[in-house]
């Protein structure tokens, strides 16, 4: 567990809320999860777009780089049937995530409430959540169709889902694998953890190795192992 430079962080002992990104965040970046949802991604636009794989894979990253998300991009430029995308991107082998049950104990010791915030399904999230063994864990589910399909990083969303729990960001901590939705986050006065991941990522979907931008105020390379120590420390206290 790492500490901002400067005048210091936040305190993480007394919070009422923890919110948590899922993908590369709850469970490893490396586990290969989002290597297969890119994939379907690239697919569908080719379906959509009737288009080659060079062709649709430049659409699509330019998509997210530009609205955040893939979908958001496919929404604001195409007729796209969003049921039909999120269930065709996430039909993935879920079975590659590695139960936790460390992670599991840590986060059931946390005081507050517990949700999950995810640019994702929420059929893939119950499943991400499945396969890790946190299920009970959290208090609810916030994904992309109760962001009316306005992704993290947008401010919009951000505050939809802090009305929708009633979360007050002064007194909430925010888990991601993603510095612009940490900087969103820390901008409404969220307390922010960056967890990142073993390797660099092109795409700079997630951040590599060592990431630690001004906005951040702690950084971890494990999100199991940041819960431990702040548990060890609150047991201490």
């Amino acid at each position: 567990m790492s500490a901002r430079p400067g005048p210091g962080a936040p305190a993480l002992g007394a919070k009422d809320a923890w919110v948590f990104d899922l993908d590369n965040t709850l469970y490893p970046a490396d586990t290969a999860v989002m290597s297969q949802v890119d994939i379907r991604m690239t697919q569908f636009v080719m379906r959509l777009l009737d288009a080659d794989r060079e062709t649709a894979r430049a659409v699509q990253k330019r998509y997210w780089r530009e609205y955040g998300t893939t979908l958001n991009g496919l929404m604001s430029n195409h007729d796209v049937n969003l049921g039909e995308f999120l269930d065709f991107v996430h039909d993935v082998d879920h079975s590659v995530i590695t139960p936790n049950p460390e992670l599991a104990g840590h986060v059931a010791a946390l005081e507050g409430q517990r949700v999950v915030f995810t640019n994702g399904s929420r059929k893939h999230a119950e499943k991400v959540i499945d396969r890790l063994g946190l299920n009970g864990l959290f208090d609810d589910l916030y994904d992309i169709e109760a962001a009316q399909y306005l992704p993290k990083p947008h401010r919009a969303s951000f505050e939809r889902f802090t009305r929708h729990f009633a979360i007050t960001p002064h007194s909430a901590v925010m888990f991601e694998d993603s510095p612009a939705n940490l900087e969103t986050a820390a901008d409404m006065g969220f307390t922010t953890v960056l967890i990142r991941a073993s390797a660099e990522d092109p795409d700079g979907h997630t951040a590599g190795p060592g990431a630690h931008p001004p906005h951040v105020h702690y950084a971890a390379d494990c999100l199991t192992g940041f819960l431990g120590q702040l548990r060890a420390a609150s047991s201490r206290a």
